[in-house]
């Protein structure tokens, strides 16, 4: 039986207990009536038979087929729309429902289709424009967010960083037993706590047991640097028992190390340097800083200076900066183991370090030959 058939029976059923109770509940029946009652009955059993499925089964399967062919934002556009609709409908059924007699009571209905329709068919149209509106408002309202929290990563970075101590810096056993980080530490130009991880400590006891009398020397030397770093308040010092597995050498835990703490690492190893920075570490070179300290001497400048030993070519006398610089003084050889003022003529950069030229003031003496260029640097 199809949805038709059963919606003009049940249709037909109703329209005809419609008309029984209608003039049970309110006409006193005679049964000189029950004839015309029998006719309305049945001329509205007729009527109801042929427009109930244009009233009910036709309007819904017309209203899913649509629904089913829409897509889901012409659905929600379409809800929004009807729900704003009948918002609008309800504030104006509030006057209208003191209009005078059937205007009081047709008119908010009325109205309540006429904007319900109005807002579906605005907001489907207009979808594009609605969804732009809610991205906006979205993206907005995500912008404010994010900025919130980062504001409060902010404040909580800068708390952080208020209460918790310095950074850390890894010391290798180079460094300890060079000596210079105790001085360096004592200057306050290091602001953070000095690390020394078990196995460079093992490491400097290994090498202060050697049977080489000078490898035990400077073992003991680096001991005697970590105990004087650690009665120095200036700069705080750790020791760590924290281990890096699968891997043999002193350097190679070290770099590890490094790149798991996220800090740089104190030395003035030469290979460890270039290996720290191919992966990534960063590195204090305590002999980078060295040089970069050292006086800078112009040419023209007068310095005192002792003459020590012999140059390598005729009449030149060597002497040293209390840096370790050497200069090489022209006709200085006659001064040897005296002090005495010279004048700087060049200075040369290179790789392996400075080289400075000078003669005697005494003497209007002259400048290096390009022989003396040749001099092995300081």
């Amino acid at each position: 039986m199809s949805a038709n058939t059963i919606a003009r029976i049940v249709g037909s059923l109703a329209a005809i207990g419609s008309v029984v109770v209608y003039f049970l509940l309110h006409r006193t029946t005679t049964f000189s009536q029950i004839e015309w009652i029998a006719a309305i009955a049945a001329v509205s059993a007729i009527v109801a038979l042929v427009i109930t499925p244009y009233i009910t089964v036709i309007p819904f399967m017309w209203m899913r087929d649509k629904i089913r062919a829409a897509s889901a934002g012409d659905l929600v556009a379409a809800s929004i729309g009807l729900l704003l609709g009948l918002i609008f409908a309800a504030l104006l059924a509030i006057p209208l429902a003191y209009l005078p007699d059937i205007f009081g009571r047709l008119l908010p209905f009325i109205a309540a289709i006429g904007f319900g329709y109005l807002g579906i068919t605005t907001a489907v149209t207009r979808k594009s424009d609605i969804a732009h509106l809610f991205q906006n408002a979205m993206a907005r309202r995500r912008e404010r967010d994010e900025e919130r929290e980062r504001s409060k990563e902010r404040e909580k970075v800068s708390a952080e960083e208020t209460v918790t101590p310095t950074h850390q810096i890894l010391l290798d056993t180079s460094t300890i037993i060079d000596g210079r980080i105790a001085d360096i530490s004592q200057t306050g130009f290091i602001t953070g706590t000095l690390v020394v991880p078990r196995f460079v400590l093992n490491e400097l006891q290994r090498i202060a047991d050697s049977a080489d009398t000078m490898r035990r020397n400077r073992g003991r030397r680096g001991l005697e640097i970590l105990n004087r770093l650690q009665k120095d308040t200036t700069v705080p010092i750790e020791i760590i028992d924290a281990d890096i597995e699968g891997i043999a050498d002193v350097d190679g835990k070290l770099v590890k190390m490094a790149r798991n703490l996220h800090c740089p690492i104190i030395t003035n190893d030469f290979n460890l340097n270039r290996v720290a920075e191919l992966q990534g570490v960063k590195v204090l070179n305590i002999n980078e800083l060295a040089n970069a300290i050292k006086p800078v001497l112009l040419p023209g400048e007068d310095i005192h200076i002792k003459i020590m030993q012999d140059g390598k070519e005729l009449g030149q006398g060597v002497g040293y900066l209390d840096d370790g610089t050497m200069i090489v003084v022209e006709n200085g050889r006659q001064y040897m183991g005296t002090t005495i003022e010279v004048t700087v003529t060049r200075v040369l950069q290179t790789v392996a370090g400075r080289m400075i030229f000078a003669h005697p003031k005494q003497s209007t003496g002259s400048l290096p030959t390009q022989s003396s260029v040749k001099q092995r640097p300081a």
